[in-house]
């Protein structure tokens, strides 16, 4: 009868274990910043700044770098925010245009660690800065 009872304990040691979250929705923390559009004129000198408004910002959950798992548009001030995310690494991007690129346009991307200490963490990447 003890066996029986340790088989039920381990086996549900291994089913709490099994429960970790990763990356992605489900948690509390977020992630906000801005994107802000350059204009340029023929020989390089700055124009115009001004916030990018509907501009796609992408996240990648994790290790995954093949494909974007949420994109989301900014605001009519150009700010964007990723909410309910658990804790672990994130890859934010979005595109600036680069006439010397093949596809015309980069990744501007940053990488940001939302900690398991803090439930409601907040994390602001600050201005992203794209050519337009």
């Amino acid at each position: 009868m003890k066996t029986i009872y340790f088989l039920l304990f381990l086996a549900g040691l291994s089913t709490l274990s099994s429960c970790e979250k990763f990356e992605g929705q489900g948690g509390a923390a977020t992630i906000k910043g801005s994107v802000l559009g350059k204009k340029y004129n023929s020989i390089g000198v700055l124009i115009t700044e001004y916030p990018m408004q509907k501009h796609d910002v992408f996240i990648i959950y994790g290790e995954n770098s093949t494909y974007f798992d949420d994109k989301i548009e900014t605001s009519y001030d150009g700010t964007f925010e990723f909410r309910y995310l658990q804790p672990g690494t994130y890859t934010i991007f979005t595109y600036s245009k680069d006439p010397t690129a093949p596809s015309g346009d980069v990744a501007v991307t940053q990488t940001i660690t939302i900690s398991k200490g803090e439930k409601k963490q907040a994390i602001d990447v600050g201005v992203i800065e794209v050519r337009d």
